[in-house]
């Protein structure tokens, strides 16, 4: 009986949203009581992997960062590529208007951010913090609402995540890349090379697109181009359908999501939600809480996320750029359009980039993260619940 109830709670799609709240709650705890001295130790504990002479030594802390989420983004660019080939986003009139709905949620927080830091030139570095989305947790919340909600709307906004997410990854090796070193990228491109060509010999065997992706993934992270970027290069380069030993067609693309899935949202984020979600609330005051980064990400999610993405909506559809997803009507939307506000793990990640992961702020700017995403989830979640009726 517990195990079937364990085998159920994992296969709700909500379920990866509710260990999220609870990893976070644990995190929130830790930091701000007399365990808060073992909460950072642990972060920190050193963790080296040496081959001969050749050896990288980070604390735990930047292994999940570089490394765990190196694999939420190849699981990411599996997504994207399939969706792209053969799903929601292979054709113009499925991809309209998720993409301008993805334009519009990064354009508006950015510029909401910018509007209170431009002054600012450190601050700054934070704009894009609230321009993503939580794909897991928007799926999770909406998913609470049953058959409320129409199934087209819940494809627009996995669609919509998918793209943002991609625009986050976009972003990041645009403006979030250190000084860069010749000979790492250069054997990066070496790399990727191999990965392509596998891929064009039609090689079927996921061992060998995985140790040519390890290197891959150890030359882009001491390239100075953050090592997440290796994550999406590797899936790109994954082939959609191979013939198999026997000579049966398969897709690897589909196996690695099904096999990545669960280890993504039951093990990989909630580490990263632990580990970068603590923030020290001793210390906290009034005047950074209500500072102008705290306020740009905080409304940036919250205002900023479901302006872009309704707004930009509403108007591709008037102009008849895009349509209205089935089913659903425009009061859905927009309480689709709050839910992209849920930044959560993406923001996290990227406040991480922007400020080096320093307490510059006094966990404010975390803080901020955590306040505009529970806002958005929560009233997103009642508005949709308002305006959908049960079927």
């Amino acid at each position: 009986m517990f195990k079937k109830m364990i085998k159920e709670f994992i296969q709700r799609q909500s379920s990866a949203g509710i260990i999220l709240i609870v990893v976070t709650v644990c995190a929130l705890v830790l930091q701000n009581s007399f365990l808060a001295d073992i909460y950072t130790k642990f972060l920190h504990t050193p963790v080296q992997i040496s081959v001969g002479t050749f050896g990288i030594a980070k604390p735990l802390l930047l292994w999940v960062n570089d490394g765990l989420m190196a694999i939420f983004f190849f699981l990411i660019g599996l997504e994207v590529k399939r969706e792209v080939l053969e799903g929601e986003l292979s054709s113009r009139s499925q991809i309209a208007l998720p993409s301008i709905a993805a334009l519009g949620g990064m354009l508006v927080p950015a510029l909401v951010f910018i509007v209170f830091n431009y002054k600012d030139t450190f601050a700054m570095n934070g704009w894009a913090i609230p321009t993503a989305t939580d794909i897991a947790f928007a799926l999770g919340i909406i998913s609470l609402l049953g058959t409320r909600v129409p199934a087209s709307l819940k494809i627009f906004l996995m669609a919509l995540a998918i793209i943002d997410d991609l625009g986050a990854i976009v972003i990041i090796a645009l403006f979030y890349t250190s000084d860069l070193s010749i000979l790492s990228i250069s054997v990066a491109g070496v790399a990727l090379l191999v990965l392509l060509l596998l891929n064009r010999m039609n090689v079927a065997k996921k061992a060998a697109y995985i140790l040519v992706g390890i290197v891959l993934w150890v030359s882009v992270l001491k390239s100075g181009v953050h090592a997440t970027i290796a994550g999406v290069l590797i899936a790109f380069s994954i082939p959609l359908y191979s013939i198999g030993s026997t000579g049966e067609r398969f897709s690897m693309v589909k196996e690695l999501e099904h096999d990545l899935h669960y280890w993504v949202a039951f093990f990989i984020l909630p580490l990263f939600a632990f580990v970068n979600a603590g923030v020290d609330l001793r210390n906290l005051s009034a005047s950074a809480l209500f500072s102008d980064v705290s306020l740009g990400i905080a409304l940036g999610l919250f205002l900023g996320k479901q302006l872009g993405v309704f707004g930009f909506s509403f108007l591709a559809i008037k102009m008849g750029v895009a349509k209205l997803p089935s089913g659903s009507n425009f009061k859905q939307l927009y309480g689709v359009a709050i839910l992209t506000g849920i930044g959560f793990t993406m923001s996290l990640f990227v406040n991480t980039l922007a400020y080096n992961d320093t307490d510059f702020f006094h966990y404010a700017d975390k803080l901020a993260v955590l306040i505009g995403s529970f806002l958005s989830g929560v009233i997103g979640y009642f508005v949709l619940r308002q305006v959908s009726k049960a079927v």
